[in-house]
């Protein structure tokens, strides 16, 4: 049982349903890595994912009725972390970080000066919820289209489409060209 007054499980975590034991085990990491991306703060993150956890044990006999199940836990933490940040009074960490330049030494200067004179990390804080999130999680946390897709209850297609779709957004929000490729498939 979670105490909703404090957001802390009750009982011994051993004490909690096996199906929702091994759903921590299984999206913990993954909702740390998410939380910590955004919140800027490991500790922040463990705060956040918790009482998103808390959230999700108190709605979890519904949550496993659900058709949807992958994508309403996904929504649970989405959520909290939003407001986690407005709470913070701050944009996505990545956005102020830079993590793409943080993950990518070789690229650092370059990414920069792309930051400054093109804006990609404002324009991807801009995208639709569900583009943002497929951009992020294949391109600033490095998920593969599968782990992606499982992840936001999505099939690959689909995952592919968002990611596509936000790339698009992308280079019509920050005016680049279009790609030879795309140029031919319109002709």
């Amino acid at each position: 049982m979670t105490d909703v007054s404090t957001g802390r499980f009750e009982n011994d975590p051993f004490d909690l349903p096996l199906d929702f034991q091994a759903f921590y085990l299984n999206s913990q990491e993954f909702f740390h890595s998410y939380a910590a991306e955004l919140l800027g703060s490991r500790r922040d993150a463990e705060e956040a994912v918790h009482e998103a956890f808390c959230l999700i044990h108190t709605e979890w006999n519904d949550l496993l009725g659900s058709r949807s199940f992958e994508e309403e836990t996904w929504s649970i933490l989405r959520m909290i972390t939003m407001r986690w940040l407005r709470a913070k009074g701050t944009r996505p960490a990545f956005l102020a970080k830079g993590a793409f330049t943080q993950t990518m030494d070789a690229t650092r200067d370059q990414l920069t000066v792309l930051e400054e004179s093109i804006g990609l990390y404002s324009a991807i804080a801009q995208l639709p919820d569900r583009q943002f999130d497929v951009i992020v999680l294949r391109y600033v946390l490095g998920y593969p289209t599968r782990k992606i897709a499982w992840l936001l209850g999505l099939d690959e297609r689909t995952a592919d489409y968002h990611a596509r779709k936000g790339k698009e957004h992308l280079r019509r929000q920050l005016h680049l060209p279009e790609s030879p490729r795309i140029k031919e498939a319109n002709v």
